[in-house]
Protein backbone atom coordinates (compact mmCIF):
# COMPACT_ATOMS: atom_id res chain seq x y z
CA UNK A 1 0.00 0.00 0.00
CA UNK A 2 0.99 3.34 -0.61
CA UNK A 3 1.45 5.96 2.40
CA UNK A 4 -0.45 8.80 1.41
CA UNK A 5 0.83 12.11 3.40
CA UNK A 6 -2.13 14.13 2.00
CA UNK A 7 -4.39 14.07 -0.28
CA UNK A 8 -6.04 16.97 -2.74
CA UNK A 9 -8.90 17.44 -5.55
CA UNK A 10 -7.80 19.45 -8.71
CA UNK A 11 -10.48 20.96 -10.12
CA UNK A 12 -10.28 22.71 -12.99
CA UNK A 13 -13.07 25.41 -13.56
CA UNK A 14 -14.88 26.55 -16.75
CA UNK A 15 -14.69 30.04 -15.01
CA UNK A 16 -11.54 30.31 -12.42
CA UNK A 17 -12.38 33.39 -11.04
CA UNK A 18 -16.50 32.89 -10.39
CA UNK A 19 -15.11 29.61 -8.92
CA UNK A 20 -12.76 30.85 -6.30
CA UNK A 21 -15.09 33.52 -5.38
CA UNK A 22 -17.82 30.69 -4.90
CA UNK A 23 -15.30 28.44 -2.98
CA UNK A 24 -13.62 31.38 -1.00
CA UNK A 25 -16.52 33.47 -0.76
CA UNK A 26 -20.11 32.03 -0.97
CA UNK A 27 -19.00 28.31 0.95
CA UNK A 28 -16.19 30.37 2.79
CA UNK A 29 -13.34 27.89 2.35
CA UNK A 30 -10.49 28.74 4.00
CA UNK A 31 -7.08 29.44 1.69
CA UNK A 32 -4.32 26.87 2.32
CA UNK A 33 -2.20 28.40 -0.30
CA UNK A 34 -1.71 30.57 -3.63
CA UNK A 35 0.33 29.93 -6.43
CA UNK A 36 1.08 31.95 -9.86
CA UNK A 37 -0.63 34.80 -11.52
CA UNK A 38 -3.50 36.37 -13.56
CA UNK A 39 -7.11 34.88 -13.78
CA UNK A 40 -5.66 31.09 -14.26
CA UNK A 41 -3.72 31.30 -10.99
CA UNK A 42 -4.38 28.52 -8.47
CA UNK A 43 -5.87 28.48 -4.70
CA UNK A 44 -5.88 25.87 -3.23
CA UNK A 45 -8.72 25.29 0.06
CA UNK A 46 -8.63 23.63 3.25
CA UNK A 47 -11.66 20.46 2.70
CA UNK A 48 -11.52 18.92 6.20
CA UNK A 49 -8.63 16.17 5.73
CA UNK A 50 -7.83 16.92 2.61
CA UNK A 51 -7.72 19.92 -0.07
CA UNK A 52 -9.47 21.52 -2.72
CA UNK A 53 -7.47 22.86 -5.66
CA UNK A 54 -8.97 25.86 -7.90
CA UNK A 55 -6.90 26.21 -10.69
CA UNK A 56 -5.93 26.15 -14.53
CA UNK A 57 -9.23 26.34 -16.57
CA UNK A 58 -11.28 23.77 -18.50
CA UNK A 59 -13.40 24.35 -21.90
CA UNK A 60 -16.02 22.43 -19.89
CA UNK A 61 -17.54 21.33 -16.85
CA UNK A 62 -15.82 18.35 -15.18
CA UNK A 63 -17.15 14.71 -16.23
CA UNK A 64 -20.62 14.21 -14.65
CA UNK A 65 -19.12 11.59 -12.26
CA UNK A 66 -17.61 13.97 -9.60
CA UNK A 67 -18.79 15.04 -6.55
CA UNK A 68 -17.55 16.74 -3.61
CA UNK A 69 -18.87 15.78 -0.03
CA UNK A 70 -18.31 17.70 2.40
CA UNK A 71 -18.98 16.84 6.19
CA UNK A 72 -19.76 19.64 8.93
CA UNK A 73 -20.83 19.86 12.72
CA UNK A 74 -24.52 21.21 11.82
CA UNK A 75 -26.51 20.99 8.87
CA UNK A 76 -29.10 23.84 9.45
CA UNK A 77 -26.32 25.92 10.73
CA UNK A 78 -24.58 25.74 7.32
CA UNK A 79 -27.83 26.12 5.73
CA UNK A 80 -28.61 29.70 7.27
CA UNK A 81 -25.12 30.79 6.84
CA UNK A 82 -24.96 30.02 3.07
CA UNK A 83 -28.23 31.14 2.13
CA UNK A 84 -27.62 34.32 3.67
CA UNK A 85 -24.17 34.14 1.50
CA UNK A 86 -26.45 33.61 -1.50
CA UNK A 87 -25.48 30.29 -2.38
CA UNK A 88 -28.37 28.59 -4.10
CA UNK A 89 -29.44 25.33 -2.00
CA UNK A 90 -31.53 22.68 -4.48
CA UNK A 91 -32.54 21.16 -1.32
CA UNK A 92 -32.65 21.88 2.22
CA UNK A 93 -31.04 19.75 5.15
CA UNK A 94 -32.95 16.49 5.00
CA UNK A 95 -32.46 13.41 7.33
CA UNK A 96 -32.23 10.43 4.65
CA UNK A 97 -33.12 6.49 5.42
CA UNK A 98 -29.65 5.72 5.99
CA UNK A 99 -29.35 8.42 8.96
CA UNK A 100 -27.02 11.23 7.88
CA UNK A 101 -28.75 14.74 7.15
CA UNK A 102 -27.51 15.73 3.91
CA UNK A 103 -27.85 19.16 2.21
CA UNK A 104 -27.32 19.45 -1.54
CA UNK A 105 -25.86 22.49 -3.75
CA UNK A 106 -23.87 22.77 -7.06
CA UNK A 107 -20.49 24.76 -7.68
CA UNK A 108 -20.89 27.66 -10.75
CA UNK A 109 -19.86 24.71 -12.99
CA UNK A 110 -22.53 22.16 -12.21
CA UNK A 111 -19.94 20.07 -9.65
CA UNK A 112 -22.87 18.42 -7.19
CA UNK A 113 -21.54 19.28 -3.87
CA UNK A 114 -23.48 17.45 -0.77
CA UNK A 115 -22.66 18.85 2.42
CA UNK A 116 -23.14 16.34 5.26
CA UNK A 117 -24.11 16.02 9.16
CA UNK A 118 -23.47 12.89 10.93
CA UNK A 119 -25.99 12.92 13.88
CA UNK A 120 -24.93 11.59 17.44
CA UNK A 121 -26.50 8.89 16.99
CA UNK A 122 -25.29 7.71 13.77
CA UNK A 123 -23.65 4.41 13.60
CA UNK A 124 -20.95 6.01 12.45
CA UNK A 125 -20.49 7.68 15.41
CA UNK A 126 -19.53 4.79 17.32
CA UNK A 127 -16.77 2.26 17.52
CA UNK A 128 -17.82 -1.77 17.65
Amino acid sequence: MVHVLSSRTLLRPTDPDRSRAFYGGQLGLAVYREFGTGPERGTVYFLGGGFLEVSGRAEAPPAPGLRLWLQVADAAQAYEELTARGVEILRPPVREPWGLIEMWLQDPDGVPIVVVEVPADHPLRFRA
